[in-house]
């Protein structure tokens, strides 16, 4: 369990470092130089991803609560919506007008569809610690951008179509990868 927390809090202390201490972020910028500074961020992070999985994985799962009957099927509902707003956060989309962080939604939605399906101890550190990341994330960003102002261009009708598809394809793609990533198959009885 140690070492998932460990990833959790890694993961969550690199991304907020940006916006909860941006002085103590730009003086080691400043210290060993932008480049430096976004590949050690980027070995932090892909090291937190490795703590993330082999602490998942060497964790044995206890029983901690009682998940809902029909969270399993809600959860595989959120995890379309999840992965759309993720992917449509790096472009134009018409969701940008409604969600200003569609990236960090997603990751919330994620987290919350999974601690709906999965009621043990490192479902609860692992979902339960990205979500409360994205939730303060969501909330430190927008203080420090200040007041929200909407993209002023939304993609086509065709781009938004596509994103579906990819969606989608994506959707399908981790309902098969799930048990190889997690270790937990989806359509299992």
């Amino acid at each position: 369990m140690t070492i998932l927390v460990a990833g959790v809090l890694l993961w969550s202390i690199v991304h907020l470092m940006k916006s909860v201490t941006p002085g103590v972020r730009a003086s080691i910028q400043g210290a060993i130089g932008e480049g430096p500074h976004k590949g050690l961020a980027a070995l932090l992070l892909l090291a937190s991803v490795g703590l993330m999985i082999y602490g998942w994985r060497t964790t044995p799962a206890e029983f901690v609560y009682d998940p809902p009957v029909w969270g399993r099927h809600l959860n595989m509902t959120l995890m379309f919506i999840a992965i759309y707003l993720i992917g449509v956060a790096q472009g134009k989309s018409r969701v940008r007008q409604w969600i200003r962080h569609p990236m960090l939604t997603g990751v919330l939605i994620w987290s919350a569809g999974h601690l709906l399906a999965n009621g043990d101890n490192r479902s609860l550190v692992l979902f339960g610690g990205l979500g409360l990341w994205a939730l303060i994330s969501i909330i430190t960003v927008s203080r420090n951008e200040g007041a929200w102002v909407k993209p002023a261009d939304v993609a086509t009708p065709g781009r938004e179509v596509l994103s579906v598809a990819i969606a989608a394809l994506l959707y399908t793609v981790l309902l098969f990868a799930h048990p190889w990533i997690a270790g937990v198959p989806v359509l299992a009885g």
